[in-house]
């Protein structure tokens, strides 16, 4: 079996019982399915019941506020709530609604990576102020409902997942895994690799390639310091070259890439990595691969994974190559910027009409054209 359809197959597997799609046929089969958008929705309303005022206060915002966007991966103090500030029964269901928005995969690697700051406090010698486990922040924008617009984040050091749920249909982006050690090399937990498959099949491509090839993809020997979009509101390239087209490759490379950004799909629940395949699938071979740094495990590498509708980087540059930064970007959806701009303007449009109709002139022939009201959108309408 090729190692598409393997994992195709694993993945069904792996999703039975999760969240569904959300075509009518899924529907009928699995009429028992939640869409992501109730579960989020549900998990949200029950995350801030749990709250007292206080906490709500700082756990909730306006959506139309400009710190829904504001996202970073570093390790900072944040607005929204954190987990060290939650009691017993609150952090398990803050921490459902993680798991939400989460594949089962991509759960554990998200408390991995926040299990890792216990790791960071050892080898630092901190006082457990900087490197923290409890210091992930939850953060709601809007009010959670199954139709309505909302969204939530949870971000940390090395995780930030960030959606937009807009009549039902869910944005997941940008989605930021991050790991520090990519490897722990000492202690207990010595061996330990938060994030192998994003790295392991980076590098397994590249050396999939022959001379020709890597010369093209390689587009700097030395490894960017970083990934290039950083925490951009909007993921765009400057001027990047774009390294080796996938319609250079062959079969086998070409099964390599698809395997990777397959890693990256199905960090999110079944139904919300549906549509990252379809922008895989839809794509074909109109995506390319970047690489920066050196080829062999242990050098400091970079690679990206480019398509029109989404863009993928990786960095291993930091603390001898063992910190690596990963992330998933929407390059016109990034939250939710596409979906709400379609959405505000059938709704404009919807009342510009009905207000249009109002004030027309009943007694004006019917063939005449109107004049339109003046300024109908002057003020922001509701959504």
């Amino acid at each position: 079996m090729k190692r598409r359809s393997f994992l195709y197959s694993s993945a069904a597997l792996v999703g039975a019982g999760m969240l569904g799609r959300v075509d009518s046929k899924s529907d009928q089969i699995h009429p028992h399915r939640v869409h992501a958008a109730s579960l989020m929705a549900e998990c949200a309303t029950r995350f801030l019941s749990a709250l007292d005022p206080d906490q709500r206060g700082k756990a909730t915002f306006a959506f139309d506020t400009d710190e829904r966007m504001n996202w970073h991966f570093i390790p900072k103090e944040r607005k929204g709530l954190p987990l060290r500030e939650m009691t017993p029964y609150q952090k398990h269901l803050a921490s459902a609604l993680l798991a939400a928005g989460l594949s089962q995969t991509g759960y554990i690697k998200a408390v991995t990576i926040m299990s890792l700051e216990d790791v960071l406090k050892i080898i630092e010698n901190d006082s457990g102020e900087h490197r923290n486990p409890e210091k992930y922040y939850f953060s709601v924008f809007g009010t959670p409902s199954d139709s309505g617009t909302w969204g939530y984040r949870v971000e940390g050091h090395h995780l930030s997942q960030n959606y937009t749920v807009v009549n039902g249909k869910v944005i997941d982006g940008p989605s930021f895994f991050g790991a520090n050690p990519a490897e722990v090399r000492q202690g207990p937990r010595k061996g330990l690799r938060t994030l192998p498959g994003e790295d392991d099949l980076g590098i397994e491509l590249i050396h999939t390639l022959d001379e020709q090839q890597q010369r093209v993809a390689i587009v700097d020997p030395t490894a960017y310091r970083d990934i290039l979009t950083a925490a951009s509101r909007k993921a765009a390239l400057q001027g990047q070259p774009s390294g080796l087209s996938a319609s250079k490759m062959n079969a086998r490379q070409f099964d390599v890439l698809m395997a990777l950004m397959e890693e990256y799909a199905r960090n999110v629940p079944e139904e919300l990595a549906e549509g990252r395949m379809e922008q895989i699938n839809k794509a074909g071979r109109n995506i390319s691969f970047a690489w920066s740094g050196g080829i062999n495990r242990g050098d400091q590498h970079y690679y990206r994974v480019h398509a029109p509708s989404f863009l993928i980087e990786l960095d291993d540059t930091q603390d001898n190559a063992n910190h690596i930064h990963s992330v998933w970007r929407d390059s016109a959806g990034d939250f939710g910027e596409d979906v709400l701009r379609q959405h505000y303007h059938a709704s404009h449009q919807t009342k510009y009409n009905y207000t249009y109709q109002l004030t027309r002139n009943p007694n004006q022939n019917s063939s005449q054209p109107a004049s339109p009201p003046a300024s109908p959108f002057r003020t922001h309408l509701p959504c």
